[in-house]
């Protein structure tokens, strides 16, 4: 289904006029579709293949393949390093798309960006989607990037004692999930984690998910068909490492930035978590985007601008703490 999406009533008192303006152009999504809305999302990536980053860039950007989970195919990863020498922290990234969408290439610009303006390595990763590939294959690959990246240190230039895991939306949920199972696991190290606007739960029971179904880019009918993709529709037993707010344990895990958004679905589910986590002693800064949409930080304007910023400032304090 193709088609756009008009301001919708829950959300037309309040949203950011900048971001309004863009409202009635934005593409609609259908996906019960996975094959036309792959086509759709793809468009902005094109065949990029090895990336030749010219030397005006401050940031050197290289494609690997790594090793996968144990039995499963090698992983892509996308790696962006500032120029100049010298070991620098790491953020393992993971992108969004519902799990079933995206790749690195959609993401170069907002990579790039962290890497220049914190200063740090990030590995963006190319992992296996739902359907063909339901939970665990997307999380596993995730977590292998992670302890692929602190084992690969010296050869990366990497302090294994400042990695960090971080992604939007579903990539939320599987840094999140990543971050519980480094702790479970006796795993690698996680230094902090990054979570934008990160899909946690998929009870489908909280105030904003009920209530936000029209909302642009992305609404609950949207979130309710993305977890039937993910872990399938006849679902009992749900494992925390697909759907983190299920973990009934939140103590020892990594600092935390948390960024929600006013008119997203997934809003209530982001706060309770930042809130769990706080509860069990994990330093936690949460930002709620007052006038936003899931997916607004795609946009140029200036309240993109800004929790762009507050992104990079919080993984600068994060990671470059003495």
């Amino acid at each position: 289904m193709t088609g756009t999406r008009r301001v919708p009533a829950s959300s037309n008192h309040g949203l950011d006029p900048d971001l309004a303006t863009f409202v009635t152009i934005l593409p609609v999504l259908d996906f019960a579709d996975v094959t036309a809305a792959r086509a759709i999302m793809a468009q902005g990536a094109g065949d990029r293949g090895t990336v030749d980053q010219p030397q005006s860039e401050p940031f050197v950007v290289s494609d690997r393949r790594i090793p996968g989970p144990p039995g499963a195919p090698e992983v892509p990863v996308r790696i962006y390093r500032p120029r100049g020498d010298g070991i620098r922290p790491a953020l393992v990234y993971f992108h969004g798309g519902a799990f079933v969408l995206g790749q690195v290439e959609l993401f170069d610009a907002l990579c790039g960006a962290y890497a220049a303006n914190a200063d740090i390595v990030v590995v963006s990763v190319d992992y296996r989607l739902a359907p063909e590939h339901p939970f665990p294959a997307g999380v596993e690959d995730c977590y292998a990037a992670v302890a692929w990246t602190v084992a690969s240190a010296t050869d990366l230039a990497v302090d294994p004692a400042s990695v960090a895991v971080g992604g939007l939306s579903a990539g939320g949920a599987l840094a999140a999930a990543v971050a519980l199972m480094a702790r479970d696991r006796n795993g690698p190290a996680i230094a902090f984690q990054l979570l934008v606007n990160a899909v946690l739960d998929d009870r489908l029971e909280t105030v904003s998910v009920q209530e936000f179904t029209d909302t642009p880019l992305w609404n609950s009918h949207d979130v309710a068909v993305m977890w039937d993709l993910y872990l399938g529709p006849e679902r009992r037993h749900v494992s925390p490492y697909a759907a983190p707010a299920r973990a009934a344990d939140l103590s020892g895990l990594p600092p935390a930035y948390v960024l929600t958004s006013q008119f997203d679905p997934l809003r209530d589910e982001g706060i309770a978590y930042a809130l769990r986590m706080l509860q069990a002693g994990v330093a936690v800064e949460l930002h709620n985007v007052a006038g936003a949409f899931h997916g607004f930080d795609v946009f140029p304007t200036a309240i993109s601008r800004a929790a762009a910023a507050e992104q990079h400032a919080a993984l600068r304090r994060a990671l470059h703490a003495s």
